[in-house]
């Protein structure tokens, strides 16, 4: 009998596999042992050809040469990754090897870097899915025990692969039909182009806001207040100062008779469950961190710690044979001690798992994302990872407590026949409130409880309060994750956040890769904490039509991606509306040239670029452009890049002097800087993190002593 290869997406987790099944023998690029061998891929070793391998007359961009519709879209080895890709080719078509165990991420791109692999080394042996949601042995050892049949997970694969084939045909086909038409270098895709819409339409909205004053009358009765009212207890607006003043001494200093008094009691359930987008918005308001600073994070827990589950999720449920395991979760995290007190007030043994926790028809690849059946090792993480590990913690913990039970009094007053009405709420039972506590925007007003009808209120003072309109928000990469996962729509309701889940821009999986492009090719900025459009990005919206631009379009396709791998759509029926899509937009650049002028982009004037350092990932040269830091070897695929603009929400700026240093120490000296979230000022280091790709973070902050 022959052995076993096991294929995963990244060395470390190759290793955690190696490890449990017991692969001792190191070899490069693959561990092995009598009975199996485990190798890796490094994320991508294939992707789909570029235009010119079709052709190379496609090398230049004419619109002669559109559009770029090969029939049958063909791979290639990714330079960089080829001594890997070469490596996995032998082992998988081996004849020592009996059949596979594809064990990438269990998600839509994990699926489609294996088959990739798969089709492109020409492979024919059967395999079998490694579809686990946790990287402890436990799990890791029962999904190799459950191991699941291939052919499950083949519409999954055709749905991978036609958002990548549909990415490639729209992406190169309007970016070049634009930039030749409009004479710019523009970048036009399927998701990021509605995702850039939504920023600038935002922005229009608040370039064209006047704001106008109005007024409020208020009354005070000396222990509380009253704001007049007409007709409803929401229309306390009055545009003409002259009838404000007017209520205000009409009733200045009598008396008021309460003559309705209505008390209601309400309940607050708890939140659901985090998938991947609610954990990043939760992340961005609370400290302020991007949505690919969270998503990164997360895989660390996951993957490094092993104390959070699958983080790339869209569900927010658990299922139903998970009720055994729970009660296990919660007594390793009583062992690490710090989540002791909050969980000691559950009754472990009768746990409420009602439908807003478990329900299997509303988890599909994976469940939400929970703690892992491990203790954690607190002391082991950054502050960054102890607070999106603690978010998680801390919502686990939540949905389990009762709800937040409150009351709301209403009070109407009258006096000279003008209303007034007052709102008091009183807490009756915190319930989950105690995990995650509320953020009171205003003091609460407490209405005497002795109050009764009939009551006399004196009015000790009447005051005019003049307001103003206030324009909409810029978004925020929390608000702009928000419409991204509801299509454009603002809903805040769960209910029918959950409905939307499948028509949506982009996945939770990609929608922090999606901000980062947008930010890259300089189409928005960063301003504080808010997402802003550059003049580049708001004419490319102003250049291309509705239909590109429009998220519920977009959100229909990511809902025929989603039918595909559920198989109620044929992929050929998908792929052929993108098709038709992307001569229609071919048709637009041409119909509409020159209506939108760019500025005109000229090649700087070539000379030879001076190295800042070695490139931490492979070894060449890290060069400077207008906007980043980036690997001379980037065009073979090396990613290793640092944003010009990282530093400008912390009032620093990233500069050549600090890249050398990073380069050369692994960090800087101590730079002055400005936290975001608090406004606190100190000190800190960058530093080079080599376990989280090379990024370059902020750490050992220190504040100012006053």
């Amino acid at each position: 009998m022959g052995r076993i290869l096991i294929v995963a997406e990244k060395p470390s987790v190759a290793r955690d596999i190696a490890r449990v099944v017991g692969c001792n023998k190191k070899n490069e690029g693959f561990l092995e042992s009598d009975k199996y061998i485990v190798s890796w891929a490094l994320g991508h070793l294939v992707a789909l050809c570029e235009p010119e391998d079709y052709d190379m007359s496609y090398k230049k961009w004419t619109m002669d040469n559109l559009p770029v519709m090969p029939e049958n879209m063909r791979l290639k080895a990714i330079k960089k990754t080829s001594k890997q890709l070469t490596l996995l080719k032998k082992l998988m078509n081996s004849s020592e090897i009996d059949y596979i165990i594809c064990a990438t991420d269990s998600g839509r791109e994990g699926e489609l870097i294996f088959r990739y692999i798969y089709q492109f080394v020409k492979c024919s042996k059967p395999f079998k899915r490694l579809w686990i949601s946790s990287m402890t042995d436990e799990a890791i050892k029962e999904g190799l025990i459950n191991l699941k049949d291939s052919k499950e997970y083949d519409n999954l694969y055709l749905s991978a692969k036609c958002r990548s084939e549909a990415d490639w045909l729209v992406g190169i086909n309007a970016s070049r039909a634009y930039t030749i038409t409009h004479k710019a270098l523009l970048s036009v895709g399927r998701v990021q182009t509605p995702t850039l819409y939504l920023i600038v339409k935002r922005q229009n909205e608040i370039d064209n806001f006047k704001s106008t004053d109005y007024y409020e009358v208020q009354a005070d009765y000396g222990n509380f207040s009253g704001i007049w009212f007409n007709e409803k207890y929401s229309n306390t607006r009055i545009d003409d100062i002259k009838k404000a003043e007017e209520i205000k001494n009409k009733v200045n200093k009598k008396q008021a008779a309460a003559a309705l008094i209505e008390s209601e009691n309400k309940k607050e359930y708890p939140p659901l469950l985090y998938d991947l987008t609610e954990l990043q918005r939760a992340s961005n308001r609370a400290f302020g961190y991007s949505a690919k600073k969270t998503l990164d994070i997360a895989q660390n827990l996951y993957e490094k710690h092993k104390i959070i589950t699958y983080p790339r999720t869209d569900s927010r449920y658990i299922t139903e044979d998970m009720k055994q395991t729970v009660p296990l979760i919660f007594k390793k995290l009583v062992s690490a001690d710090f989540y002791k007190d909050d969980i000691n007030r559950l009754n472990l043994k009768a746990l409420n798992f009602s439908r807003r926790i478990a329900d299997n028809s509303k988890v599909s690849d994976h469940h939400a994302i929970i703690p892992a059946n491990n203790k954690p090792a607190l002391n082991r993480l950054s502050s960054d990872e102890f607070n999106v590990y603690n978010l998680v913690v801390k919502r686990f913990i939540a949905v389990f407590y009762p709800p937040y039970e409150y009351n709301i009094k209403t009070v109407v007053a009258y006096c000279q026949n003008e209303s007034f009405v007052s709102k008091g709420k009183t807490d009756l039972n915190l319930g989950w409130r105690l995990i995650e506590p509320l953020k009171e925007k205003d003091e609460k007003t407490v209405i005497p409880p002795e109050l009764k009808k009939g009551d006399i209120l004196n009015i000790t003072s009447a005051n005019v309060l003049k307001k103003k309109t206030q324009p909409p928000k810029p978004y925020n990469e929390a608000a702009l994750l928000s419409a991204m996962e509801n299509a454009g729509r603002d809903i805040e309701d769960e209910g029918l956040k959950e409905q939307m889940k499948d028509s949506g821009l982009g996945t939770p999986a990609t929608r922090a890769a999606i901000i980062e492009r947008l930010l890259s090719v300089g189409y928005i900025r960063r301003k504080g904490k808010s997402l802003v459009p550059e003049e580049k990005g708001i004419r490319l919206c102003a250049a291309v039509p509705d239909e590109i631009k429009s998220a519920e379009t977009t959100g229909k396709w990511e809902k025929g991606l989603s039918s595909v791998s559920k198989g109620k759509m044929a992929p050929d029926r998908f792929m052929g509306s993108i098709k038709r899509f992307v001569l229609f937009l071919i048709d637009d650049a041409q119909k509409n040239k020159g209506e939108v002028v760019f500025d005109e982009e000229t090649p700087a004037k070539k000379r030879r670029a001076s190295s800042l350092g070695k490139c931490p990932v492979c070894g060449n040269k890290v060069l400077e452009n207008s906007k980043a830091f980036y690997c001379s070897n980037w065009k073979e695929g090396c990613k290793f890049n640092v944003w010009k603009n990282i530093l400008d929400r912390y009032s620093n700026t990233m500069d050549a002097a600090k890249m050398r240093k990073i380069l050369k120490n692994g960090r800087t000296d101590k730079i002055k800087i400005t936290m975001p979230q608090t406004g606190e000022s100190g000190t800190a280091e960058l530093v080079l993190n080599k376990d989280r790709n090379y990024i370059v973070e902020i750490q050992n902050f220190q504040r100012d002593i006053k």
